[in-house]
């Protein structure tokens, strides 16, 4: 019995937590025991309240990925992992004209190949030969590539979720003139402040969509909402588009090819997917090169497996906190944990403009990389400053909180 990609799973675990369990009864006791018992059962109902939001996002991912496999066998389905990958599609990295040749030969159809720039890492993508499965052609094909690094390509969904809309306001975009930085997600409206790049790594795109324009409004601003990042260059990298199998860990290497190009230093990927032999090569060949990804762990709860690209070792991990400073309940976890930022409890725009609270890991991450940027671009001195503004906030937040001031309150 094949069991449920690992987003599904770890969202079914979220949501088998008790509703009741943070709303058990006080016996009515007097004196100490009963004043100490009251006052557990009233901070407890606040976390009541947290499980529902939790249980929430759960849901929404869950049906998401079903939906989007039941909607769309052709162009995903569910690895032996676990994992939602693009249907009939393997990928193998820096392929030779021999194994190209040899996969081929074996009924393996090419579909591109490039190289990424100046990165020096070059890939392959072939459609497995009719009617196989990606688990049944992967053996096949990696005997065929023997020394490379041959895998699927699997999908990365946005680690948050934006709520109802509590206004709408009009701003005039705000000029670029500072830090250049780099959002790998799905596309924005134009008007957006500070975008001056748009590029499309996915069929449809540039499509705006609400996750990518609240991460958007967290750097630059606009509709009322506070900037973390004024003034700043914005380039955008859709990997979305109007394609159900977008946000595959090639769109996201080839958007990061992209800005690694045009020399953008901050990179940030508010995406959650499994580890990927291709992606993992990318993420470290850009920060050699000056490019840093700067990505969320998710909304999967801390049990799920380590969330990626925050896992490559490369990366900055971020996770969220609520306006009290308290941990997500939801959040996922990485491999390491570099820094934790607001991500609840605030405002951003969705495509349209309209103003919306929004929660989740997702929007921890520019604030994170708000503040790296406003330090380079020497990284070990911007790191060093990071660490010296982080507040303090236990295990579960990695070096401390940055950019408590940045966030945007509901109304």
């Amino acid at each position: 019995m094949m069991r449920p990609p690992r987003p599904l799973l770890a969202a079914a675990m979220l949501l088998a937590l008790p509703a009741a369990a943070a709303a058990q009864l006080v016996p009515p006791l007097g004196g100490v025991v009963g004043r100490t018992l009251s006052g557990v059962a009233q901070t407890l109902s606040p976390v009541e309240a947290t499980l529902s939001d939790a249980r929430s996002l759960a849901r929404d991912q869950l049906r998401r990925v079903r939906d989007l496999a039941r909607r769309y066998p052709d162009r995903i389905e569910i690895d032996r992992a676990g994992d939602a990958v693009r249907a009939g599609e393997l990928v193998v990295v820096d392929p030779d004209d021999t194994v190209v040749a040899a996969a081929q030969a074996q009924g393996f159809r090419l579909i591109a190949r490039e190289d990424l720039g100046d990165l020096g890492i070059g890939y392959a993508r072939f459609r497995t030969p009719q009617g196989q499965s990606v688990d049944r052609a992967l053996p096949r094909l990696r005997a065929l590539a023997p020394g490379r690094e041959v895998s699927a390509d699997p999908l990365h969904f946005p680690g948050g979720a934006l709520g109802t809309t509590t206004l709408a306001m009009a701003a005039p975009p705000a000029a670029p003139g500072g830090a250049r930085i780099g959002l790998i997600d799905g596309g924005v409206r134009a008007g957006t402040p500070g975008l001056i790049r748009q590029q499309a790594f996915a069929a449809g795109a540039p499509r705006p969509n609400d996750h990518a324009a609240a991460i958007a409004s967290l750097l630059t601003g606009g509709g009322g909402i506070r900037a973390s990042a004024p003034g700043a260059a914005l380039l955008v990298a859709d990997v979305y588009g109007s394609d159900p199998a977008g946000g595959n860990a090639v769109a996201i290497a080839r958007a990061l090819a992209w800005l690694t190009r045009e020399q953008v230093p901050v990179a940030v990927v508010s995406l959650v997917g499994p580890a990927n032999p291709l992606l993992a090569r990318v993420v470290a060949a850009a920060r050699r090169r000056g490019t840093i990804v700067v990505a969320a762990v998710g909304n999967d709860g801390p049990a799920a497996p380590p969330a990626y690209p925050a896992s490559y070792p490369q990366a900055l991990a971020v996770t969220g906190v609520d306006a009290r400073g308290r941990p997500l309940i939801e959040a996922g976890h990485a491999t390491k944990l570099d820094y934790a930022a607001p991500g609840a409890d605030l405002l951003a725009l969705d495509r349209n403009g309209r103003a919306r609270s929004v929660r989740g890991t997702s929007f921890a991450a520019p604030f994170v990389a708000a503040r790296l940027a406003a330090h380079l671009p020497d990284l070990d001195r911007a790191l060093a400053a990071l660490d010296r503004e982080a507040q303090r906030g236990g295990r579960a937040t990695g070096r401390g909180i940055l950019c408590t001031d940045c966030r945007t309150p509901p109304r």
